[in-house]
């Protein structure tokens, strides 16, 4: 096993142990206060009431607001944009300075030459579940083995992480019949990526594994789709004339904009 995986199994374990009702409270409250975390936007907000460290990270928000036009896409995630952009030549942006080829990310052919890519990073202090982005169906699933290597912005400006990390590629059609593409990332810690639509993506495979659906998974914009343990990314790919980018922040919310398909 690489050392980025027993750690990471080292800390879930941890993470998932419930240590008597004292302890456990002190370990939640230096987490909140660490991160600095606003508990007053979940339920529970005492963080004495988890009983795990777990149960604090996959917490649930009081209310989460969406914008109903059909046509504008939300953040699936609190997040911090980390890079946006024209997908040109084959290669997107993992963070300013350092880029790769879609094809090392998602192994088969996706025609988005000309496109538009949104890179979120989830933070450990994060809401830690994501939502729909927009009105969907999903049609195929693929899981992709591999490391478990940090990807907080300063990693990445340090090395190529997102082809070479764990990650589940999902391909969707938007109501107007394009393709477009939700990529979960896998990360240091991140010892589990949950799908709440079909049970055999939780699994663990050693070599990429698809599921194709004959039935397209049909989900509705903010409908939770399934949720991280500690932080990860999510990655967002639109086809070329597809997608227009409308927001202006680098932090966002579950539910903000962050633009529009045409």
């Amino acid at each position: 096993m690489n050392p980025s995986r027993l750690l990471s199994k080292i800390i879930v374990k941890i993470a998932r142990t419930p240590f008597p009702k004292p302890i456990q409270c002190l370990i939640n409250k230096l987490y909140v206060k660490f991160y600095d975390i606003d508990m007053s936007e979940y339920i529970p907000e005492d963080p004495c009431e988890y009983k795990t460290l777990n149960e604090l990270f996959i917490r649930q928000k009081k209310y989460i607001e969406f914008y109903e036009d059909e046509d504008i896409v939300v953040s699936p995630s609190d997040s911090e944009i980390i890079a946006d952009g024209e997908i040109e030549e084959g290669y997107v942006y993992q963070i300013k300075g350092k880029k790769y080829k879609i094809e090392e990310l998602i192994p088969y052919e996706t025609k988005l030459n000309g496109g538009y890519f949104i890179n979120l990073y989830l933070s450990p202090k994060d809401y830690h579940r994501f939502h729909v982005p927009i009105d969907l169906e999903i049609v195929k699933a693929t899981y992709i083995p591999g490391e478990l290597m940090p990807v907080k912005p300063s990693f990445l400006e340090k090395e190529i992480v997102f082809p070479k990390n764990k990650r589940i590629v999902l391909r969707c059609k938007d109501k107007k019949d394009r393709y477009f593409y939700f990529v979960a990332v896998g990360a240091m810690i991140v010892g589990k990526i949950y799908l709440n639509f079909d049970e055999r993506l939780q699994k663990d495979y050693n070599e990429i594994t698809t599921f194709e659906y004959k039935e397209p998974i049909k989900l509705k914009k903010g409908d939770e789709l399934g949720r991280f343990e500690f932080g990860s990314s999510i990655l967002l790919f639109f086809g070329p004339e597809h997608f227009k980018y409308l927001n202006q922040k680098e932090f966002v919310e579950v539910g903000d904009i962050l633009g529009e398909i045409y």
